[in-house]
């Protein structure tokens, strides 16, 4: 990115009394640490303000900052004096993507988002200077922030939507004003904070406030709650799914490493299990499709595509054992999914399950956490619950699945978790590991990939 102070005055409306108006910033950042020469720092309100880096960001190379505090205050480098230092970058954000001129693909979703988000971008990539989301960048200063980060020759530029409260995903669809918007899927992801599923259908289809009236809505054909929300809309609406749907797949394998389909007559392989990854395939193969990528091209992008870290992926424990981690995010329909993927592959050894608790799921969590043991079928041998919620799954297990071998962990208890997976876990064994975010089972796969 290069901007010039003046037309970062332009895009912020912000006010500035210094005399270079035409120096040269090359990059955006709001931590201090990341700041390089001729960076302009936004010092972001947390759980300190900001401006308290101020020095540290000068002494990385910060030639100009955004400043919300009295200009007395402001230190001896080009200072743009804002209201607020977060919507001066969003601003700055759509300023610059509309002088780059990258389309703009959105893609939102109860779960999935990531994993489309790659899929998409490794197609487009085959075609087009493409850029995405990096991490889990995804809110309302990350969305920005990958938006100033992306190349000045971006063609197509591929952003992750999340959100856990209404009227979120509209800020994002509004900045960026997507030419193509996806929805993977209406799950359970934040009911409590939104109540419904209907009300997180209606969150999700915020998307479409800035989605091009030209443009195209991709949804899941088997999502009754999105029909009535699509159905007046000026954009066109595409359908995916593995039945009826204006796009459809026929899954003709699934291994422990890649999963084989066909569309249209056409076979594709992805690198990785389960048929919720296919529908996940079908979105970017829509895109690619309707950005005018070949068919043998979109084959070659999902054939190579790259997983984000902790999605669906299959990492070695320091024994041998296959080990499926998907520790990033969870909830009953994602959760689901994986089990019933893991129950369809053969292992020499055993099948073991580690779930952790799904967050933020509101008065029915026990229940939904139940629901997991219509997905735990005879293939399990043990299952390792993690986390106070899953009481629930415990009492459902010892109740329904007595052949089963089920142990329970508080929270506080992750280190005996451990010291029991180790104890347990054989080398011919396959282990799935999937739970929220919060509950922190990223730090259980990397003490089992450095057992002995």
């Amino acid at each position: 990115m290069h901007l010039t102070i003046k037309e970062i005055l332009q895009a912020t409306g912000g006010n500035y009394e210094g005399l270079t108006p035409e120096l040269m910033i090359s990059g955006v950042e709001f931590d201090s640490r990341k700041i390089t020469k001729g960076n302009l720092f936004v010092p972001l309100a947390g759980a300190r303000d900001g401006h308290e880096f101020i020095h540290q960001a000068i002494e990385n190379g910060a030639v100009a900052t955004f400043w919300a505090h009295p200009i007395e205050e402001a230190p001896a480098i080009a200072v743009i004096q804002v209201d607020d230092p977060l919507a001066a970058m969003q601003k700055l954000a759509a300023f610059y993507l509309e002088k780059v001129g990258a389309d703009v693909i959105g893609i939102t979703g109860s779960n999935g988002k990531t994993t489309t988000k790659d899929m998409t971008e490794a197609v487009l990539s085959q075609k087009f200077v493409t850029y995405k989301t990096q991490g889990n960048y995804n809110n309302n200063i990350g969305l920005p922030y990958t938006i100033l980060h992306m190349p000045e020759n971006t063609e197509k530029l591929i952003l992750e939507m999340g959100m856990d409260h209404a009227d979120e995903i509209t800020e994002l669809s509004q900045l960026s004003k997507p030419t193509v918007a996806a929805i993977t899927m209406i799950g359970e992801a934040h009911i409590e904070n939104l109540g419904s599923r209907e009300a997180i259908a209606k969150a999700k289809m915020e998307i479409t406030e800035g989605l091009s009236t030209d443009g195209l809505l991709i949804v899941p054909s088997d999502e009754p709650l999105l029909v009535p929300l699509t159905s007046t809309l000026p954009q066109t609406v595409e359908t995916f799914g593995l039945k009826e749907a204006d796009i459809t797949a026929t899954i003709l394998s699934v291994e422990k490493a890649k999963t084989t389909f066909e569309v249209n007559g056409q076979r594709f392989t992805i690198p990785v299990p389960g048929s919720y990854n296919v529908t996940n395939a079908l979105i970017a193969y829509q895109i690619g499709q309707w950005f005018g990528v070949s068919i043998e091209e979109i084959r070659q992008g999902l054939a190579t595509f790259q997983l984000t870290q902790n999605r669906t992926q299959w990492l070695k424990a320091g024994n041998g054992a296959d080990m499926l981690s998907d520790v990033y995010n969870a909830n009953p329909t994602a959760m689901g999914l994986v089990l019933d993927t893991v129950a369809n592959l053969d292992v020499p050894g055993e099948k073991i399950a580690v779930l952790a608790d799904m967050l933020e799921l509101g008065p029915d969590s026990k229940q939904m956490h139940a629901s997991m043991a219509a997905h735990l079928d005879d293939s399990f041998s043990k299952v390792f619950l993690f986390g106070s919620e899953m009481n629930a799954l415990q009492a459902e297990l010892e109740s329904q699945k007595p052949q089963l071998k089920v142990y329970l962990f508080e929270k506080g208890k992750k280190a005996e978790l451990i010291e029991a997976l180790i104890k347990e876990i054989k080398p011919s064994d396959m282990v799935v590991l999937k739970g929220s975010n919060g509950m922190g089972l990223a730090e259980v796969v990397k003490e089992l990939e450095n057992m002995k």
